[in-house]
Formats: C-alpha cells, structure tokens, sequence
C-alpha cells in the first residue's frame, strides 16, 4: 500500500513544479541582476491569456520581499467594468540569483515559469516567457518603445515559434 501513497506524492510535485521550466529552445538570460529589474514595468506586448483578458494600460511592479523573494503586484483597466484589476504575488529564484528565471505564483502553492529570455543592457526592456510558448510578454520601464525593439522583439518571437500574429500590442 505504500507505493500508490509514494506514487501520487511524485505525481502532485511534478504537478507544482512542471510549469516552473523553460520551454525547450528558450534559454533565461545570464549576469541576471534583480536589484537593476526591480520598480514598475509596462506591459507594451502580450498574447492572451486569461488572467489578463480584456486589460490594458498594464504594470507589473517588483519589489524585493523580506525572504528574499520578489513581490509582484499586477495592474491593469478593464474598460468593460471600467476599473483597475490588481493581482499580487511573490517570486522565487528557480536557479540562481544570477539567471533570470523565476517561479511566481498568484495561488497559493501553484507556481508559473517567468522566464527573462531578453534583457536589455540598461534594463529598459525585457522578453519574458512562460514554461510554454502561449504566454510571451515584451515589457518596458515606458509605455511605449522604439519601433527597433518592437521589430527585434518579433522577430525573435517568431524565430522562437510564438504565434506572431496573435501578439496585443497597448
């Protein structure tokens, strides 16, 4: 009887932990630096997901938490309600402090890959992933962003596999 106990303990671990990985073939940024990536980010790109259906004019603000963690509070107008939506969460390493791979989570014991696969030089804009290829995010210390990086951001997207033609841009 000890086995189907052990069994379903492996099952609901990989089941907390799958959705922390990298996608095949998406590689988090090195020479990560968290105290550069902290403060208030704009989302300028996305493709659609649930949780952030029908928002815009988003934010996501980090903050260093008291263990060590990342505080990340969500913002963003739902022109349908015609209100602000907010989610906070928190955020944890996944490697190390030094690669910009994170896990986050908004439930409880559920955590979700954020993956910094792009990174500007002076932390001005990001490519974020999840742990598969429907979720992608382009965000900027500014609402808007050179038509440079739009395009490199595409770009890179599409050669990545992303469906380029479903990405929101606010």
């Amino acid at each position: 009887m000890r086995w189907p106990v052990t069994f379903s303990l492996v099952c609901l671990l990989t089941l907390l932990t799958a959705c922390t990985s990298a996608p095949k073939g998406i590689a988090p940024v090195e020479g990560f630096e968290l105290s550069r990536y902290l403060g208030t980010w704009h989302e300028v790109a996305r493709l659609d997901h649930g949780f952030e259906r029908g928002l815009s004019q988003v934010t996501a603000e980090y903050q260093l938490r008291g263990d060590g963690g990342v505080s990340v509070v969500n913002r963003g107008f739902d022109a349908q309600s015609q209100s602000w939506k907010t989610a906070e969460g928190k955020a944890y390493f996944v490697e190390s402090p030094d690669i910009g791979h994170l896990k986050v989570s908004f439930f409880g014991p559920f955590y979700g890959a954020y993956v910094i696969y792009r990174l500007d030089a002076d932390y001005q804009y990001a490519f974020i992933t999840s742990y598969n290829r429907d979720y992608l995010w382009l965000l900027a210390r500014t609402p808007k962003v050179d038509e440079s990086v739009r395009q490199a951001f595409v770009t890179q997207a599409e050669k990545l596999g992303f469906d380029t033609q479903a990405i929101i841009w606010q």
